[in-house]
């Protein structure tokens, strides 16, 4: 399930601290009340998560997965590996 974040549209809570993040089913409807405080709330962009760490594609592992592998022989000439 998507994280989603929430801030208050005016005003600040001692509650909600004015911001929070639900764990919430993409299905759901959008929010429009802070449910601790009950104030009206908008959803804000955040982060999307990314792979932080990948490696790099071999020759081997592009083949493998049913990739052309061409090599570049001068301008405009490839060869297949």
């Amino acid at each position: 399930m998507p994280l989603y974040e929430y801030e208050l549209c005016e005003g600040d809570c001692k509650v909600c601290n004015g911001k929070f993040t639900l764990n919430r089913p993409i299905e759901r409807p959008t929010l429009t009340a802070c449910p601790l405080c009950r104030k009206p709330v908008r959803k804000i962009i955040s982060q999307v998560n990314t792979p932080r760490h990948s490696k790099p594609v071999s020759f081997s592992d592009a083949k493998k997965a049913g990739f052309t592998v061409l090599k570049r022989l001068g301008k405009g000439e490839y060869e297949r590996q």
